[in-house]
This record gives C-alpha cells, sequence and structure tokens, in this order.
C-alpha cells in the first residue's frame, strides 16, 4: 500500500469513514456484530453464524469450527462476491475433511506419524492423514464449538471466539485455554490475534484455513492468480507430506514466487515435489523469520475482476496449498462444485512437524506463557 493510501485510510479512519472500491473516503459502513441460527448439530447444540462488516468488508463465521462461511470484497467496479469456498448448511461442514474455512488447532499442518517428545515425555496425537497427525487431529479444532462474543471498539468490529482444550485431548499434553479474535477495521482489514496459555508444557500452531478464489467461489480455476510470496527457501517433504528438515532455496524451481507469476505457470513443471503433492502444498520459510508485529509477505491477485488480497504476519512460515484434492464432489453455495485447483489456501504459520524438528523455529508453550500470533488481511481492487 502507497504511503499516501495509508495517509487517507488512517484520515478516514479518524473522521469515522471508510474507502469505496475506488479508493474514495465515503460513510462508515461498520455494522455491529449479528447472529443468526445456522443449524444444529446432532445432539442438537445450536450453531450460530456471525455477521460482520466494516470498511468495505463482510465477514461471516460460524461457532463451529470458528469457520469463515462466507468473506465478501467488491471487485474494481465495486461489485460484491463471496471469495471463500465453503457450504451453506452445518451437515456439510461436520462431514467434510477440506478444513474450508476453519481455525486449525492444536496444531496447524502435520506431525510426522502423530509422535513428538517433549521434556523426555513422549506423546501419541490423534492420526488422521495417513500415518501422521494433520491440523490438530480427528477432532481438531474445526470439529469444535467455540463461544463467541462480538465487539465494536472504536471504528473496528469483530468477535471474540473461546475455546479451552482439555489435556490429552487428541493426544496433546496441557489444558490449552484458546482466544482467536477476528476484528474488521476501518480500512476494511481482516485481523486475525491468536492467543493461548497452559498449565502444561505443550506444542501450538494455530491457523486459519480459508480457501481463497478471488474470482468468486465456485468460479472455477485459480490457477490464473498471481502469487508473490516473500520468501527465497522452502521446506521440500517427503512422500506423506512431511519435511524432510532440509530447507531448500526456490531459485531456479516452481517454488519461486519472489515475483509475481501466473500459480497455472509452473504447477505441472514435472517437479518431483508437485508429482508428490499432486501441486503446491508446501511450507515457505519466509525471508522476515519471527518478527514482533506482522510483516506484509503475500500478495495474492485475479487479474479478471482486479480484487488483491495482501497478508501480513509475525509468523515464520506459509503453507501454500493449491486446493489439490479438491475431486469434484463438494458443491459450496453457489451451487457449483470444486475441483481440484478452484481454491487456495494461504496459512501463515510455524513449520509442519516442528516438535521433531530442532532446527526449525520452536512450537514449545509452557506454563506462564502466553502464545500470541497476529495476522492481518488486507482487500483492494485496481
Amino acid at each position: 500500500m502507497s504511503t499516501s493510501r495509508r495517509a487517507v485510510l488512517a484520515g478516514a479512519a479518524a473522521a469515522g469513514l471508510a474507502m469505496s472500491a475506488a479508493g474514495t473516503a465515503v460513510a462508515h459502513d461498520r455494522k455491529k456484530p449479528t447472529k443468526e441460527l445456522f443449524g444444529k448439530l446432532a445432539d442438537g447444540t445450536k450453531i450460530y453464524r456471525w455477521s460482520l462488516e466494516n470498511g468495505g468488508t463482510r465477514l461471516k463465521v460460524l461457532s463451529y469450527g470458528g469457520i469463515v462461511q462466507s468473506l465478501e470484497i467488491p471487485d474494481r467496479r465495486g461489485r460484491y462476491t463471496n471469495v471463500s469456498l465453503g457450504y451453506d448448511d452445518i451437515a456439510a461442514y461436520v462431514a467434510g475433511t477440506t478444513f474450508f474455512g476453519a481455525t486449525i488447532g492444536r496444531y496447524g499442518n502435520r506431525i510426522a506419524k502423530g509422535r513428538f517428545t517433549l521434556d523426555g515425555t513422549a506423546y501419541q496425537l490423534s492420526v488422521n492423514d495417513g500415518e501422521n497427525s494433520l491440523h490438530g487431529g480427528a477432532k481438531g479444532f474445526n470439529t469444535r464449538v467455540f463461544d463467541v462474543e462480538g465487539f465494536t471498539s472504536g471504528p473496528d468490529v469483530g468477535l471474540h471466539l473461546y475455546y479451552t482444550s482439555a489435556d490429552g485431548e487428541m493426544g496433546y499434553p496441557g489444558t490449552l485455554r484458546t482466544r482467536v479474535t477476528f476484528t474488521l477495521t476501518a480500512a476494511g482489514d481482516w485481523r486475525i490475534d491468536y492467543r493461548a496459555t497452559t498449565d502444561r508444557a505443550t506444542v501450538v500452531n494455530l491457523t486459519n484455513h480459508t480457501y481463497y478464489n478471488l474470482a468468486g467461489e465456485g468460479s472455477g480455476s485459480i490457477e490464473g492468480h498471481e502469487l508473490t510470496i516473500a520468501a527465497s527457501r522452502y521446506t521440500p517433504t517427503d512422500t506423506g507430506l512431511i519435511p524432510t528438515g532440509e530447507l531448500a532455496g526456490v531459485s531456479g524451481t516452481p517454488f519461486d514466487f519472489r515475483r509475481a507469476k501466473s500459480i497455472g505457470k509452473d504447477i505441472r513443471a514435472g517437479h518431483a515435489q508437485l508429482i508428490t503433492a499432486k501441486g503446491f502444498d508446501h511450507n515457505f520459510v519466509l525471508d522476515k523469520g519471527v518478527t514482533s508485529g506482522p510483516r506484509h509477505i503475500v500478495t495474492l491477485r485475479d487479474p479478471g475482476y482486479g480484487r488483491t488480497l495482501k497478508i501480513a504476519t509475525d509468523q515464520p512460515g506459509l503453507q501454500f496449498y493449491s486446493g489439490n484434492f479438491l475431486d469434484g464432489t463438494l458443491v459450496g453455495p453457489s451451487g457449483h462444485t470444486y475441483r481440484q485447483g478452484d481454491g487456495l489456501c494461504l496459512e501463515t504459520q510455524h513449520f509442519p512437524d516442528s516438535p521433531n524438528q530442532p532446527s526449525f523455529p520452536s512450537t514449545v508453550l509452557r506454563p506462564g506463557e502466553t502464545y500470541r500470533t497476529t495476522t492481518v488481511h488486507s482487500f483492494s481492487a485496481t
């Protein structure tokens, strides 16, 4: 974002204004959080859908799984569409295995064989991805019901989502108390703040699993989207998509997104890593490393409609997943099926399998410490 545009946004926020798709100040469209019944689980538990709107961005979040069910942003002509993949009923989310829009925990991504050792004690986790544990196990945070509170704070509007994971849940040690905060700012940014504490040493790696298609949910392939990732290295994987421990350079490989290129440009290049994963499903080692605050690391743009997503984070890694396992059997709210490559994920994170890789940044959380991490999504259209 240019310095001049930042100044305009700051002035607009201070004056209680938002920005239109054309970049001009308009009356602030902030609305207080609202909720409606989305459905019920088999045991009768009510699941609510919360709606947020601010700064030209519209977000709908479920109490089930902390799921982003809809994310609407305008294109260059000011036309809104939902740019996140998902479902229009709770039964599909309960039955699904794609993690559409979900809050992921306790541990985003994979842990080899679902095992790790911490302080001399070995732990066996829930295994749900072949022989490995993926995204917290068979009943990770994506399957849990969060307590949700709406809030307004100055020009911002948002939700606090609370979940307490009991000691031993999915095999993880310690009672983990988590709060995930979704905020829409006056500028239309979607900010996620993760917080967690524990009463025993454990490992934590929280993230969000929204699938993006900036042309619109159900509109077809994302291979024409242009992607930039500020990463000179990535972590190659074995056949189970577990990192080998190597930090490989992206130069001269399909994994070089340091300059914007279309996702489809190299996805069929025949590289061994792309063959194993059926596309991109890899952790990128961000050049900035772990930082004290969010820094811009990713830009995604759809040339057709002009929508652009920029992501800033304090995390050291980013999982870029190109929707390789969407198989045409799932139907979204638009009534269209999702086929391979119809959506992509950009998951800010610590590296996969870090509990078993001493050279990777640590994911250990101890009593008395607070897990804190922030990711910010900014939207524009040109």
